[in-house]
């Protein structure tokens, strides 16, 4: 499945609100958290220099400045690993003992903090913080304690709490892929689905997993719907099959009691005229009502006839052979122009769509004018178009004509049953093509797009055979 899909679907997009909405509670947490830990470890560095500091002050009470002097001395020289760091300098400034190198230059904060930087045996320089305090005869006392412990304790809290935000964060995407990934597969079975039902096979249903869950829910609903549509369609099937038994027969018969009237020797030409007018009204009452029914069937999904390989050079070829003596005979030239390549799909039904297209091209020509047929192949689509030099169709009506029984203002008086163009619509739609009409200027451009390989599918129906019928 092609991720970009996926990312533009609204669960992955949900998945991002929701993964936006962990971060940010992460983060208020993640806050809360270093500020209390780290809080908590400053506020303990600066109790101990607090406890360190009356501690000394008492020593230094008790006995003077050689006590105080001694122990400073004392704790620097066995302690020499710990972060403690001592100071005492007399009224002059001059160190009298201690391990800082010298009284920090810069003045203390508001509370008496003084934030400096110590210097190690080995050259490395760390952060300290401390603080002073007066003693008598001018003598000034400063603690600190290097906080280098502290701040590679505040950098591993940072470091964990990244880690573990970023890693929250990449299962919330990757979970937010799987998730949208499941619910794709769900969808695009019931769009597979829907795709079938739509080319004709009503007796599809969408999946189900049998867990009733949303998607169940909504499959079940669907196929119940499917059912009530597919039950439908069988009673219309079944009145068409009852109105082709009990109409077209009797039209068959009729037709036939009109010609056989005909052949009699004793009738005059009037009424030899008439009979042959009465047989022309009769062809054309079966051949509409035959188109109407195969129009039915195509859009229904419901033909028998097996998909094959067309080559499109022999069936340009049979249509151009069968109408280039009817365009003879108005006048009117039919040129064959380049066809090659090949489509797969019902053969029969290819052809009568040529056909009708040339019929109308011929009908609606003038004399004198050319009608060409003509095919063009790209790399997932063959057009095959038929140009005419007639009066076209207005843009505003192209849409119309497809429609049963529609026809355009500018043929009126010209026969036709406004089916001719819905039955090459319905073939194409039931390819898994269009028919496209524009502008010749002058006349019209109906031009067949079918796939390179189409993939409907074909159900039986008993073909219904007619030619002829116009836009």
């Amino acid at each position: 499945m092609n991720p970009l899909r996926l990312i533009r679907t609204s669960t992955f997009q949900l998945a991002w609100w929701y993964m936006g909405i962990f971060g940010a509670s992460a983060l208020v947490l993640i806050g809360v958290v270093w500020w209390t830990t780290v809080g908590y470890l400053e506020e303990q560095t600066n109790e101990l220099l607090e406890e360190e500091i009356q501690g000394l002050v008492a020593e230094f009470d008790q006995r003077g400045l050689p006590g105080l002097a001694r122990v400073i001395q004392q704790r620097v020289t066995s302690n020499a690993g710990t972060p403690t760091l001592y100071l005492l300098v007399d009224r002059n400034g001059q160190a009298i003992t201690g391990n800082l190198r010298g009284w920090p230059a810069q003045r203390p904060d508001g509370e008496g903090w003084y934030s400096l930087v110590s210097v190690g045996q080995d050259g490395r320089r760390a952060p300290a913080r401390g603080k002073a305090l007066d003693l008598r005869d001018g003598m000034r006392l400063l603690v600190a304690q290097d906080l280098s412990r502290l701040e590679a304790t505040r950098s591993l809290i940072n470091d964990t709490f990244l880690w573990a935000l970023g890693g929250g964060l990449v299962l919330a995407l990757v979970g937010g892929f799987l998730m949208s990934y499941s619910v794709m597969r769900r969808i695009e079975a019931i769009n597979r689905a829907s795709r079938e039902i739509m080319t004709g096979r009503l007796q599809r249903r969408m999946p189900m997993r049998g867990i009733n869950d949303e998607f169940d829910q909504l499959s079940e609903n669907l196929n119940a719907m499917l059912d009530r549509i597919d039950s439908l369609v069988e009673g219309v099937k079944s009145v068409a099959d009852n109105i082709a038994h009990d109409l077209r027969t009797p039209l068959t018969r009729l037709r036939g009691r009109l010609e056989n009237l005909s052949a009699r020797p004793e009738l005059d030409m009037e009424l030899r005229d008439e009979l042959g007018s009465a047989l022309i009204e009769a062809d054309h009452l079966l051949a509409t009502f035959g188109a109407l029914l195969r129009i039915a069937r195509i859009e229904s999904g419901t033909h028998d006839r097996e998909w094959v390989e067309i080559a499109l050079r022999p069936l340009l070829h049979d249509a151009w052979e069968l109408y280039q003596a009817v365009g003879e005979e108005k006048d009117i030239v039919v040129t064959l122009g380049e066809a090659s390549g090949q489509l797969r799909g019902d053969r029969d039904l290819l052809f009568q769509a040529l056909c009708n297209l040339l019929d109308n091209a011929i009908k609606y020509s003038p004399p004198g004018s050319e009608v060409v047929l003509a095919v063009a192949n790209c790399a997932d689509a063959t057009s095959i178009s038929i140009t005419d030099q007639g009066p076209g169709i207005p843009e505003a009506e192209r849409g119309k004509v497809l429609d049963r029984f529609y026809r355009s203002a500018s043929v009126t008086g010209i026969p036709g049953s406004g089916l001719g163009l819905s039955l090459v619509s319905a073939i194409a739609h039931y390819h898994g093509g269009q028919l496209v009409l524009g502008d010749n200027a002058p006349g019209l451009r109906a031009t067949l797009r079918l796939p390179a390989a189409a993939a409907a599918i074909a159900t039986p129906f008993p073909a219904v055979a007619f030619a002829g019928l116009s836009r």
